[in-house]
């Protein structure tokens, strides 16, 4: 099969699977389903033939151009739009020229919606259902021409997008501080500049969950987004996020979020088909879009870890119960960590507007955001701005931190396998010896951890807080989630070990390092 004859056949697969009926000239039935896709129609004369006409209840909507599989789209829309102009006046269509173009391969596709302000063509994973189209061709008949849309341009989202009302900064008991107020505000003119990827990066502490709330509240009010998708990097997060997103007061009304709309914390394959947001981990969707179930166990794994468990995965396909519509704004919590092998297909299956939230971006981060850096607010500066305050470096050295150690033949260890969490006994043949750099990472000593726990429960009042009462909150950062979870005991025997006016609030995150081995620990 030739180069071109593949991409057709692909095509008509991918459009089946979105619910079109695809079918010969010679053998239309445009009352065969609610979007029928017509090969090789004729045009008038001069345009030749479309590859596909699109009809959308009995009345022409689109043109996809096929190209063969290898070839580049760039500049394929100018052909497009000739056929898009082509349809023979006898016959019925939406308007003139049709209102959507694509161009295929079978393997890259772009779309260009013609409803939209300034039209410009994007890369989709595969093609919208008949039933989006419609319900965007609906937009045509309800056109508006006033003041702020002399044109009668339907509003579609984009263009809500770029009529939003301005921010109301001070509300009831709630201000935005000037970072997050900034952020809002470039983000909004990013997503009404068409940029379809925005990077957030705010120092961890300086409201960067409140302010994506924000910004979320308004593009649901205001521009009418589709459900909003929020990813983050193990369930946890994702509990804490829907408490915040329950607890923000809108500024309009005196609404909560959770009041006003449906927020779903997604814990099954099941989305609710109401819910304006759904809160969901990163691998689950992956899970969802793959057919498969996700252990609650897996779900508390971050994405560095749980990566393990979806080895030799062949590339996303198209998933008819996921359309690629489904949401019109990502919003990916540390998204430093989201952009990688498995789950950067999740990010690029949706056709949405994807937006990155950070305090420590990289290199590849900004790549993946286009260099679209709308926001930069640093620790330096949250300092500066009195939203966060410094820290100092307490050390605490002991002999195994300083030096490794060894444990000597005949010894035995127990043994944690990371990605099952299978533990065994093991008993050492030979002399094990580690050094400092591999504690906590692939050894872990809970002596050590110990002798940490009781020195902050012993020293913090002498050396670290001698006017205050109480243990102001901390946060402790773990190598990974199973460090994090052995060091739990540190906040257990700090709890125990102190009286209840002098424990304030004690956390204990996993800070995670991309290169981190998944190798047997001790």
């Amino acid at each position: 099969m030739n180069p071109e004859a593949l991409a057709r056949q692909e095509i008509d697969r991918l459009l089946a699977q979105a619910g079109w009926h695809v079918c010969d000239y010679k053998a239309v039935d445009l009352h065969a389903a609610t979007g029928v896709a017509i090969r090789e129609f004729p045009l008038v004369e001069g345009h030749g033939d479309a590859d596909y006409l699109l009809y959308v209840d009995g009345r022409a909507a689109g043109i996809i151009e096929a190209k063969r599989h290898g070839a580049t789209l760039t500049g394929v829309e100018r052909q497009s739009a000739r056929y898009s102009q082509g349809l023979p006046a006898t016959l019925p269509a939406w308007a003139r020229p049709l209102p959507f173009a694509y161009e295929s391969t079978g393997v890259e596709t772009h779309f260009t919606n013609g409803l939209d302000p300034e039209p410009r063509a994007r890369s989709v994973f595969a093609f919208h259902r008949p039933e989006t189209l419609a319900g965007w061709l609906e937009l045509l008949a309800n056109r508006v021409r006033d003041a702020e849309n002399p044109d009668g341009r339907p509003l579609t989202f984009l263009h809500r997008l770029q009529h939003m009302p301005p921010l109301v900064t001070e509300w009831d008991d709630f201000k935005l501080w000037p970072a997050q107020i900034t952020a809002i505000r470039n983000l909004e003119a990013s997503l009404a500049q068409n940029k379809p990827r925005a990077l957030i990066q705010m120092a961890t502490g300086s409201g960067k969950t409140f302010t994506a709330i924000s910004f979320i509240y308004r593009l649901i009010k205001f521009a009418g987004a589709r459900p909003v998708l929020f990813l983050v990097d193990r369930g946890n997060l994702g509990r804490q996020t829907k408490k915040e997103f329950d607890q923000y007061v809108s500024p309009v009304n005196n609404y909560t979020f959770g009041e006003e709309y449906i927020v779903q914390h997604v814990t099954s394959n099941q989305l609710d088909k109401t819910a304006r947001v759904c809160i969901c981990t990163i691998q689950r969707m992956y899970s969802m879009l793959k057919g498969r179930e996700l252990s609650e166990e897996e779900d508390e794994i971050s994405t560095a870890g749980v990566e393990s468990l979806f080895k030799d995965q062949p590339p996303l396909d198209y998933n008819p119960n996921f359309p690629i519509e489904l949401f019109d704004i990502i919003v990916t919590d540390e998204a430093h960590r989201s952009i990688y092998n498995l789950w950067r297909q999740v990010l690029e299956y949706f056709d949405a507007y994807l937006i990155g939230l950070t305090a420590t971006p990289n290199k590849q981060t900004f790549g993946f955001f286009n260099q679209n850096l709308v926001m930069e607010y640093g620790h330096p500066q949250a300092v500066a701005d009195g939203v966060n305050v410094n820290y100092d470096v307490y050390r605490i050295r002991t002999e195994v931190t300083e030096a490794g150690s060894k444990v000597e033949a005949g010894y035995w260890l127990q043994v944690l396998d990371k990605p099952t969490r299978a533990r065994r006994d093991w008993q050492l043949d030979d002399d094990f010896t580690y050094a400092p750099e591999e504690l906590d990472r692939n050894v872990q000593t809970p002596d050590q951890i110990r002798t940490i726990a009781r020195t902050l429960r012993d020293r913090w009042q002498t050396d670290l807080f001698p006017q205050r009462q109480e243990l102001p909150k901390t946060l402790i950062f773990a190598k990974d989630d199973n460090h994090a979870e052995t060091s739990f005991g540190i906040r257990r025997i700090i709890k125990c070990s102190m009286s209840a006016n002098s424990y304030g609030k004690l956390h204990i995150s996993a800070q995670l390092d991309q290169s981190s081995h998944w190798t047997p620990q001790t």
